[in-house]
């Protein structure tokens, strides 16, 4: 990431919502330092964000794209405890790990971890979380500070190690070596030196003769 994409991400809410149209805050940040994507792209960062991006870019100042979403409120999200049937596709889903829980249990939502990007409401397959307004009358900045944000990609960077660690534990064990290609192995280091020796043996042969 160079210099302007580093200072746009740090600009962002990071509540890494994926509303902007691409993965996560760094990739939109990177986007709009390369000149591939507009600066009022964010739904969270709202009015106040799309003015940060101005001042960083030298950008005029847009209107938020409706085709991106609205400016609103915060929102958090709340598990129906008695519909969860603890499938865990929640945890996977959820950014900065504000879900806890175990397969077949019940899970519930870390309050202050939570950001309201929304993505673990369409991966859940019994229809169980819903969203609460946390701040009513207060959206974009006003409903977010500095200190979440850069909470929130803190959490950000340890889920993505989470997960990094959990792929690398699910990868097979590269498999043994199979006989019949240890031995084919074996066999030709064998065959080899013979080679070998019996050059040698010429060699001295030859040199012997008168």
């Amino acid at each position: 990431m160079n210099g302007l994409a580093a200072r746009i991400n740090d600009a962002l809410p990071q509540t890494q919502c994926t509303r902007c149209g691409y993965p996560d805050c760094a990739g939109y940040a990177q986007a709009i330092a390369d000149g591939e994507a507009g600066i009022n792209q964010c739904p969270p960062g709202g009015a106040e964000g799309i003015e940060r991006l101005a001042l960083l870019t030298g950008r005029p100042a847009l209107p938020l794209d409706p085709q991106f979403g609205t400016e609103g409120p915060r929102a958090m999200a709340v598990i129906d405890e008695a519909w969860c049937i603890g499938c865990t596709l929640c945890l996977d889903a959820c950014p900065t790990d504000a879900i806890i829980g175990i397969h077949k249990r019940m899970h519930t939502v870390i309050e202050a971890h939570c950001t309201g990007c929304e993505l673990c409401i369409p991966v859940c397959p019994v229809d169980c979380i819903s969203l609460e307004v946390e701040t009513p009358g207060r959206s974009g900045w006003q409903a977010w500070s500095q200190a979440q944000a850069e909470a929130a990609l803190q959490r950000y960077k340890l889920h993505a190690q989470h997960r990094e660690t959990a792929k690398r534990e699910a990868e097979p064990a590269p498999a043994a070596a199979e006989p019949q290609a240890a031995d084919t192995r074996k066999r030709s280091i064998v065959e080899a030196a013979l080679a070998r020796a019996r050059a040698a043996a010429e060699q001295r042969q030859g040199a012997a003769k008168p």
